[in-house]
């Protein structure tokens, strides 16, 4: 085998068309696109167009409302908890807040806060908890083994307050 007689496999490369080079090419005028105007340009797309027709997104009607006050709460279960206990993630002695949660790897994101659940049993004594928000059986299985919840309901900075 010789350099020059190197070639690509049968039907790897193809002539590409040369479109708009005259009327006995085949492809003249119009270049295959068959009309002029607005379709017939690059890079333009009439999506959801009817023909003048209502578009079925306008005909339909709109549902709901989005809330911009929610406060999206890191949700926490008591055997998560005792779990990460177990294996010294982090001090048990102070204040078990959302931020301590996050630096031990327990929870992944701050979110706005944080909600114990009560899922599982808590074996630890004495834990203080501070949290945006428990249910009453997460307050109750905490309370029988000794510790306690601090509910501090956490609020949505305005986007105004945030600029000034």
């Amino acid at each position: 085998m010789k350099l020059n007689e190197l070639r690509g496999n049968p039907g790897a490369r193809h002539k590409s068309k040369r479109l708009v080079r005259g009327i006995g090419s085949g492809k003249g005028k119009t270049g295959g696109r068959g009309v002029k105007g607005q379709k017939a340009r690059s890079g333009v797309a009439i999506k959801g167009f009817e023909g003048g027709q209502m578009p079925l997104h306008r005909r339909l009607p709109k549902r709901g409302f989005v809330n911009i006050f929610r406060v999206e709460l890191n949700e926490l279960n008591l055997d998560r908890i005792q779990t990460a206990i177990d294996a010294k993630k982090f001090d048990v002695a102070g204040t078990i807040t959302n931020d301590i949660l996050v630096e031990a790897g327990v929870l992944s994101k701050k979110r706005g806060g944080l909600k114990l659940l009560g899922k599982g049993s808590l074996t630890a004594k004495n834990l203080t908890f501070e949290v945006a928000a428990a249910s009453k059986a997460a307050i109750a299985a905490i309370e029988k083994a000794g510790g306690s919840v601090k509910v501090v309901p956490v609020k949505k900075p305005v986007a105004d307050a945030e600029k000034a």
